[in-house]
């Protein structure tokens, strides 16, 4: 039943995509309140299980979207429905997105209609924006409440105001002040040490980031704001996640070397301004190819249910079909320190997609969604709309013309002599 934890249910028959293995013909995926706990080939439904027939359609994981402002961000257009970020002060680390994050926003379903399961949603603007959370796409009854937070968010780059090299250096002056903030907070809290760069809410949320237990993601696109980025990771031993890094393909075997994700979008494939002069369509395979963990994103708030477009180009580019698929579900989840979801194996969260076909094919459906071991529903405002508006009113017969109007066909009359003056 929609929107009802069942105890046990078994989809069977179809094609299973682990993630971390090889596709799986004629499978049997077993759910038991919420977590996976059986998968193969040709594995019997238990006695009692809600039976799923799969046969002809592919079981994956859920989807899972890296960079988004779903839940923040309503219309661009209306101020009152933007809640991504705050105003002035370029450090922010004390904010949380999931603090201004609205669980009834209307665009959540019908990305949740497309096979979208978990995503990131993150503050922007300022320098350090804030603290990002990973929200599942269904609220229903057993279904496990946000993950917050899952990182830190940066932005680096070229800016209207002022230099990248003075941010750059502003960023490195934040976070040596937390490590100081830590070192002394007696005598900060005394007023008995020197003034430091952000408040002390600010510099608390930054521990989390030294300790190396929360990731610093960092927005950049130029390969040299990329190398900035490393640097301060390795200078303070952060863990990194590099988000955008539409010239990351230049800096493949660094990336590779430090462990450090990144997240791309596949359908970036020209320069679209100074930042991105090195821009290639192939970014995620050269990535790949050098050993980068590499996430896949839309970059959207309100069109993430084109995630599996952005991985269909992506394997067009010549990222391998497996890869692709991991890019928008194990890797994510791993990025961000999200536990066992995104992939299907005992223990694995049961957020799960049966698709018609190919997910990567434009003409597939998500014909079931499981968030959380829940079916969760499919409807949403889109459908909702064209169902109301697939049958227009009947224009056939045209409004009868009014007395003085000529009939169909006819020449119009000619006008007096009176209303054309002689000249």
């Amino acid at each position: 039943m929609i929107g009802t934890l069942m105890a046990l249910i078994a989809i069977v028959g179809g094609t299973v995509h682990p993630v971390e293995g090889e596709p799986i013909e004629n499978g049997t995926l077993i759910i038991e309140d919420g977590r996976v706990v059986a998968v193969g080939a040709g594995l019997k439904a238990p006695a009692g299980a809600t039976v799923i027939d799969a046969a002809g359609r592919v079981v994956t994981p859920g989807l899972i979207e890296a960079e988004t402002r779903l839940g923040l961000v309503e219309i661009w257009g209306a101020d009152e429905t933007v809640d991504d970020s705050g105003e002035g002060d370029p450090i922010r680390a004390a904010y949380r997105a999931l603090d201004g994050f609205n669980p009834d926003s209307r665009l959540i379903p019908i990305q949740r209609a497309h096979g979208l399961t978990l995503f990131v949603t993150s503050p922007g603007g300022g320098l350090i924006t804030g603290q990002a959370a990973a929200v599942p796409s269904w609220s229903g009854p057993g279904v496990a409440a946000p993950i917050a937070p899952v990182a830190m968010v940066v932005n680096l780059g070229g800016r209207r105001d002022g230099s990248r090299g003075v941010a750059i250096a502003e960023l490195r002056e934040v976070l040596d002040d937390a490590r100081a903030y830590a070192e002394n907070t007696r005598a900060f809290e005394r007023n008995a040490y020197r003034r430091l760069a952000a408040s002390r809410l600010d510099l608390e949320a930054l521990q989390p980031v030294l300790a190396g237990r929360l990731p610093l993601m960092v927005r950049a696109d130029r390969r040299s704001d990329i190398a900035a980025a490393l640097d301060i990771a390795a200078a303070f031993g952060l863990k990194l996640i590099v988000s955008m890094g539409a010239e990351a393909a230049a800096l493949a075997p660094a990336l590779a070397a430090a462990k450090v994700p990144v997240i791309v979008d596949p359908l970036l494939n020209a320069p679209e301004n100074f930042q991105r002069l090195a821009a290639r369509g192939d970014n995620a395979r050269v990535l790949a190819e050098a050993g980068v963990e590499v996430i896949l994103s839309s970059f959207s708030t309100h069109n993430v249910r084109t995630l599996r477009q952005a991985a269909g180009n992506a394997v067009r580019e010549g990222l391998p079909h497996g890869a692709a698929l991991r890019a928008i579900t194990r890797a994510p989840a791993l990025a961000f320190g999200l536990g066992e979801r995104g992939v299907l194996r005992p223990g694995a969260v049961a957020d799960v997609v049966v698709w018609s076909g190919d997910p990567f094919e434009l003409s597939t459906v998500a014909e079931r969604v499981f968030v959380g071991g829940v079916e969760a529903p499919r409807d949403h405002r889109q459908a909702a709309l064209l169902e109301r508006y697939r049958t227009l009113p009947d224009r056939a017969r045209p409004l009868a013309p009014a007395a003085s109007d000529p009939a169909p066909g006819a020449a119009p009359k000619a006008k007096k002599a009176a209303e054309t003056p002689a000249r």
